[in-house]
């Protein structure tokens, strides 16, 4: 049986190449990936197409709207949810608990839960870095065993609006789901 990958995008530079960077490589890996959006980045992703080409893609309905009572769950159990981009404000409602949108819903119980490896990559700045509460949300999520992509090594950070257009470390990201999985 394929693994499954709960991916979460939410309203960052990246999320439109959710498909060919992500979603593709994975699929060309053996893997199925069940895509949630935050409404943000659905309203973005919807703009432009990408929600109808995901789904496509996948085969399976793209997520941000909760589902109703008595409404089979859409997406397969998965094996590991992996959260790309985070924006700072996902990062630490995830570090809050605070699960006021579909997509951090499915995160929030999982990093409760626990049974799934949980990997957030948060495509922030320099200034969102500085912000006085950014650390401890950092150390509430690595507590709670996820896997953080940060750092110089995978995304060097700088000032708002200095490095428009820059590209996620998506072979980064598809490895950190691979080494999550496996350990």
């Amino acid at each position: 049986m394929a693994p499954v990958l709960g991916l979460v995008g939410s309203a960052a530079g990246g999320v439109e190449r959710l498909l060919p960077e992500l979603v593709e490589p994975l699929r060309q890996r053996g893997w199925r990936v069940a895509v949630t959006l935050t409404p943000t980045a659905a309203t973005w992703l919807a703009a432009t197409g990408d929600i109808e080409r995901i789904e496509q893609a996948t085969g399976l309905p793209v997520r941000w709207k909760p589902r109703l009572p008595g409404e089979e769950r859409p997406h397969p159990p998965v094996d590991c949810h992996a959260v790309v981009p985070a924006t700072s404000n996902t990062v630490a409602k995830l570090a809050l608990g605070l699960a006021d949108n579909q997509a951090l819903t499915q995160v929030c119980e999982a990093i409760g839960l626990g049974t799934v490896p949980v990997v957030v990559f948060p495509r922030i700045n320099a200034a969102h870095a500085r912000q006085p509460a950014w650390e401890s949300h950092l150390a509430a999520l690595r507590g709670a065993g996820v896997h953080l992509l940060t750092g110089d090594d995978v995304w060097p950070l700088h000032e708002p609006r200095s490095e428009p257009g820059r590209d996620l470390p998506w072979r980064s990201i598809i490895n950190a789901v691979l080494a999550a999985v496996e350990t």
